[in-house]
């Protein structure tokens, strides 16, 4: 059975019907693809700024697999897969030296190893989240 992502320590996890839904603060470089995309589950002037009983499983996934850090995961929990990971994994190097990978990521952090699909990856070398970016190095000018 594949790790339940949502349930790591340092997130943030909502539950809604067939879906849970989280948040890793720390990886969040505020893209906004969650509140642009569904607005109505991702709003941040509500407490709690994430509703997973707002949308559809589906459409919640969608979006969340949007999210270029990988801050938002989920967890379905009504029996549909859980995100499949891109095959070829893919690469992009931004100027400022941001790293963004998605596809079937292995990523060595100081907790240990980490399965991820997608991730931003600093490459100042700067960052306080290592390996994560999160825009204190001369990548904070990232747009």
């Amino acid at each position: 059975m594949p790790e339940d992502r949502t349930r790591r320590a340092g997130r943030k996890r909502y539950e809604g019907p067939g879906i849970a839904v989280s948040y890793e603060v720390a990886r969040c470089l505020h893209a906004a693809e969650c509140v642009r995309g569904l607005p109505e589950v991702f709003d941040v002037s509500r407490r709690p700024w994430i509703d997973p009983a707002a949308a559809a499983p589906d459409r919640i996934a969608e979006v969340v697999e949007r999210c270029p850090s990988g801050a938002l995961q989920y967890h379905r929990e009504d029996g549909a897969p859980d995100e499949v990971p891109p095959a070829p994994t893919r690469a992009n190097l931004h100027g400022d030296g941001v790293l963004h990978l998605r596809g079937d990521l292995r990523v060595a952090t100081p907790e240990g190893e980490r399965a991820e699909t997608r991730v931003m990856l600093c490459g100042c070398s700067h960052t306080r989240h290592a390996p994560f970016c999160d825009h204190t190095g001369r990548c904070k000018e990232h747009g």
